[in-house]
């Protein structure tokens, strides 16, 4: 029986369905050994082993394409979460994720510079198992990231354990044998191109077994670090510029500040012109600077002495820790005054702003803000312009004041000169003048030396500003009336020569006398004034301030109401009342004494006891009167109040 010839076509059709199948290409190549079977001729077998070949090439180009396709897809979405770049942390995780996808490695990782620790570390890692691994740090030119970085190409490593073209270091290796890694791609991630592109980290892709990398996996890798390499670059310049523009809103939050600043300052400088403008006074002032800070305000003259002292809402406060009106405090306010003045600023002092009050070089007095312990730069120059606005008021009010006081003058010398002339009209002149002679008043006479004698009219009328006190110059010397506040007349006196001293530069001499009410009283106050100053000058206590009552016996030798018990009572007082409270007799044991001439024996015998009896006493006696009892200015003083007592008691 005859052969008949098998037909290819259905081998063929079979390499075609196998190939649209995707079948693997043990399939295809046994689709040639089914044909020799099946009896096909040597020429036939020839064309069906021909075309299983080329159904392999295209199935290679097949898968190549695909391939292609997966990394060009994984390229398209890395572009893509680029573009909405908004965590950079997610974006480099995707981008190693899908390395270690796209090469088949059994794990992915990436490194990154730390410029302060001047190293490289694991920033993101997709497959590693070790803890030691991806804590890993590199220094430049270690391992075979360090070769990378350093020479800005990549590297594949089939062997990395084995591989000496890189330094091996033992932290480097502990950490790759912990992850178990065999072959090693790394890549560099570059800004840039050619010589002059900068390496910021660099992306690996590794696998625990033995491999040699293609070139075209070596070319994928190099496409997603460009990509990193963006995504990075792209943040930092986000971040740059979030930065730039939280500068750029703070520079111009600062300069709305600044400008509101500037128009509050205006407004402000407009406001206080105005009170100028309409005549209003000090306290005015003070009552808008309160407001305008927020704080409290006083003024005091050049002495610390307050003018006045306003709150936030241009109610008045006294006292208190604000003020307490101590020599001390004043003291330390005219420190103040002259620290802001050498600064030419205001200053922080004690819990408070102070800021000098000038005219010229001269010290006129301060302005004082509490409850600010801060003050920003607008506000600081409010407060310093304040206070030439301050100025400015004192100078006008010491002109009229000083304007006020002569014309009052020609009524204080026509008081001192004839106070008996016509005394209703000298009270009705005083009332026009603001001057009520019916209240009771302190007179002091004042004197200094003859450098600063011309000098202490004029201070006198800074002494007196702001009290309602007059005064004018009269027989060499300078004589202040000051209504009655409760203070005697010899304290007034000291504290009139301690300020005066101040404000010529010179001692002043001042001598008290008063209360006096009308003209009469306060004619014949000057006169024991007078009589007083000349005996502090002839005691030796120019400079000082004194009464006649405490210039003990010349007191009452000087005085027109002699005050006998007074005299007596000062001296004597605290003999006289433990003798009245013990039953003693200090009194008359310090008179025995003077009378025997200081000598114990005589005075124990007068009185008729024991002589350490005696010293007993007067011990007692210096306990309760002094150490200085028995000098002679003292002792004086006591045996003459000793004798009056006497008298008294006769």
């Amino acid at each position: 029986m005859p052969h008949r010839p098998v037909s290819v076509a259905p081998h063929l059709r079979r390499l075609l369905e196998l190939l649209a199948a995707g079948a693997p290409a043990e399939d295809l190549g046994a689709v040639a050994v089914e044909a020799r079977r099946s009896g096909a001729g040597a020429q036939d077998l020839a064309e069906v082993e021909q075309a299983a070949e080329a159904a392999l090439r295209v199935q290679s180009t097949l898968r190549q394409h695909r391939r292609r396709e997966a990394e060009l897809t994984a390229l398209f979405d890395t572009a893509g979460d680029l573009a909405s770049l908004r965590d950079l942390d997610a974006v480099l995780r995707s981008i190693v994720r899908r390395a270690r996808m796209l090469l088949g490695t059994d794990t992915a990782y990436l490194t990154l510079p730390d410029e302060e620790a001047g190293d490289t570390y694991m920033r993101v890692t997709d497959g590693s198992v070790s803890e030691l691994f991806q804590n890993l740090r590199l220094q430049l030119g270690e391992g075979l990231g360090g070769l990378v970085a350093q020479t800005a190409r990549p590297y594949a490593s089939p062997d990395y354990r084995t591989d000496e073209r890189f330094l091996h270091t033992g932290s480097i290796d502990a950490g790759v044998l912990d992850e178990g890694l065999v072959a090693i791609l790394g890549v560099p991630l570059l800004l840039g191109s050619g010589s002059g592109g900068q390496v910021i980290g660099a992306l690996f892709a590794a696998d625990r077994t033995p491999r040699t990398f293609a070139p075209d996996e070596v070319a994928l890798l190099c496409s997603l670090a460009d990509h990193a390499a963006i995504a990075i670059d792209t943040a930092k310049s986000m971040a740059d510029a979030r930065v730039a523009l939280a500068e750029l809103a703070e520079a111009n939050a600062v300069i709305r500040e600044h400008s509101a600043a500037m128009q509050r300052a205006a407004e402000s400088h407009d406001r206080l012109t105005d009170l100028v403008l309409r005549g209003k006074d000090v306290s005015d002032v003070a009552a808008a600077v309160a407001g305008l800070l927020k704080g409290d305000v006083a003024v005091h003259d050049g002495s610390g002495r307050p003018l006045t002292a306003v709150g936030e809402h241009g109610g008045a406060f006294t006292g208190g820790a604000r003020d307490t009106g101590t020599p001390e405090d004043a003291a330390a306010l005219v420190a103040a005054a002259e620290s802001s003045r050498a600064a030419a600023h205001a200053v922080f002092r004690d819990g408070r702003w102070v800021c000098a009050v000038l005219a010229g070089h001269e010290l006129l007095g301060c302005l004082v803000l509490y409850g600010r312990p801060r003050l920003d730069d607008p506000e600081r120059r409010l407060f310093e312009r304040s206070s030439v606005v301050t100025s400015l008021l004192l100078l006008l009010r010491r002109s009229v004041a000083e304007t006020e006081n002569r014309v009052r003058g020609d009524l204080i010398t026509d008081l001192l000169t004839a106070p008996d002339r016509d005394p209703a009209g000298l009270v009705a002149r005083g009332r026009r003048l603001g001057i009520d002679l019916d209240r009771p008043h302190t007179l002091l006479v004042a004197r200094t030396g003859d450098v600063a004698r011309n000098r202490l009219a004029d201070a006198a009328v800074q002494y007196l500003f702001g009290c309602g006190g007059v005064s004018a110059e009269h027989e060499d010397a300078v004589v202040l009336l000051v209504p009655c506040d409760g203070t005697g007349p010899g304290e007034a006196a000291r504290a009139a020569a301690g300020q005066l001293g101040q404000l010529t530069g010179a001692p002043v001499t001042v001598a008290g006398a008063g209360p006096a009410a009308g003209p009469r009283a306060v004619a014949d106050a000057h006169a024991e004034g007078l009589r007083c100053l000349r005996a502090l000058h002839v005691l030796g206590r120019a400079g000082q301030g004194a009464s006649v009552a405490e210039l003990g016996f010349l007191g009452v030798l000087l005085g027109d109401n002699h005050d006998v018990g007074g005299f007596v009572a000062v001296a004597l007082g605290p003999l006289l009342e433990y003798d009245a409270q013990r039953g003693t007799q200090l009194v008359r044991t310090l008179r025995a004494y003077f009378d025997c001439g200081g000598s114990l024996t005589r005075a124990k015998e007068e009185l008729h006891v024991h002589v350490n009896t005696v010293v007993q006493r007067l011990d007692r006696v210096q306990a309760l009167l002094g150490p200085d009892w028995n000098t002679p200015e003292r002792a004086l003083e006591l045996q003459l109040a000793l004798r009056l007592h006497l008298l008294s008691e006769a």
